[in-house]
């Protein structure tokens, strides 16, 4: 029988729920100053992302594997009246660092505004009860603040996930409040003002360029952090095994082996080739696919793998679990994507020694 897991049944957790005892461990052994309504200092944010080992051996897990300098870069950003902006190519963990970042500095990741084609300006600003307000008018009590309304009230930071999603007109009701750190709200003849604390953390995909483009008015009130790809198979292998399906590795007893480990790795490799367009010992060019295949994609296709395994085999993690995902995360467009994926197993996996399963497996 699989041991229960410790998220009580939920699918998923918010990070500072998640990592709260990490949060308590760093919010009481930081002697370094804290900005206004900061639950940590700048630098013990960093270390709650990066990851680090305190004085008594408690080691604080990464959660970003990567350029430690971008993030406290980010991190700066957010102690200034400068907001953030995080973009990169899907899959680069922009939505994951903003979380983590919030639930650091704030201590809540719940200040969020999803944006969409079809996202409102009462989304970013604030709405109101239509049964209160026919019946008592505009009055306080009659007005639904959005998270930033709410953000600004508190002094905490609000994230602001697919920014160029939302139409032009929505993004740049932003301006004012970016601007004069106030919100004004003619109706009730006020404006709410921020509290220190209160910043706006947004992520935006490089391919969503020509959707929503931000206006330079808008581009200006922000601090850019392109998050790149990882650069190498072993730092994107690391990234992977961090982010395993906590509630399958439990079921597995948190055991992943040797040999597993180095499946996951030919996947990595799988894709880094196919993403860069040449082979990792930059003795082949390859033709790329067009469609986006990402870190984020190797995780869905481990953690498919694990639960295969889980259910279906005796617990080990096996190349036929890995490969039945394989070519529905890569193929995603069959006009464009289709040739260079079949000319890859040709290619390269009917080539390479001990990669025999996959090819049989990928070649059916």
């Amino acid at each position: 029988m699989s041991k229960k897991s410790p998220r009580k049944g939920m699918q998923r957790l918010p990070a500072e729920k998640l990592y709260a005892q990490e949060l308590k461990l760093l919010s009481k052994n930081d002697q370094l100053p804290r900005p206004d309504n900061w639950n940590l200092s700048p630098r013990a944010v960093v270390d709650y992302i990066m990851g680090t080992t305190m004085k008594d051996g408690t080691v604080i897990s990464p959660k970003y594997i990567g350029n430690r300098r971008l993030i406290e870069i980010a991190v700066a950003t957010l102690t200034t009246d400068r907001a953030l902006l995080l973009t990169g190519v899907p899959g680069t963990a922009k939505t994951w660092v903003s979380e983590h970042l919030a639930a650091a500095i704030s201590g809540t990741s719940r200040l969020l505004v999803q944006g969409t084609a079809g996202t409102h300006e009462d989304k970013l600003l604030y709405g109101w009860n239509y049964p209160v307000l026919l019946s008592k008018g505009p009055i306080r009590e009659a007005l639904v603040p959005s998270p930033v309304m709410r953000g600004m009230e508190e002094g905490r930071i609000v994230r602001i996930e697919e920014m160029t999603r939302m139409p032009f007109e929505i993004q740049d009701s932003l301006i004012t409040i970016l601007s004069e750190r106030s919100l004004p709200i003619p109706e009730l003849n006020e404006e709410c003002s921020a509290l220190n604390g209160f910043n706006i953390i947004a992520t935006a995909n490089d391919r969503d360029k020509g959707i929503h483009e931000m206006s330079g008015a808008l581009q200006r009130r922000f601090n850019i952090v392109v998050l790149p790809l990882p650069e190498s198979v072993d730092e994107e292998l690391n990234i992977v095994l961090e982010r395993l399906s906590p509630d399958l590795l439990i079921q597995l007893n948190k055991k992943i082996g040797k040999n597993s480990i180095e499946e996951i790795r030919k996947v990595v490799t799988i894709f880094k080739e196919l993403r860069d367009g040449q082979t990792i010992d930059k003795k082949s060019s390859l033709k790329k696919v067009n469609s986006t295949i990402s870190t984020a994609e190797i995780i869905a296709v481990v953690n498919n793998g694990l639960a295969m395994c889980t259910h279906f085999g005796d617990g080990t993690l096996k190349t036929e679990h890995l490969a039945s995902s394989l070519e529905g995360a890569i193929v995603k467009n069959r006009e464009t994507d289709e040739a260079p994926w079949r000319e890859y197993i040709e290619l390269v996996i009917k080539k390479r020694k001990d990669w025999g399963a996959y090819f049989e497996y990928l070649s059916r």
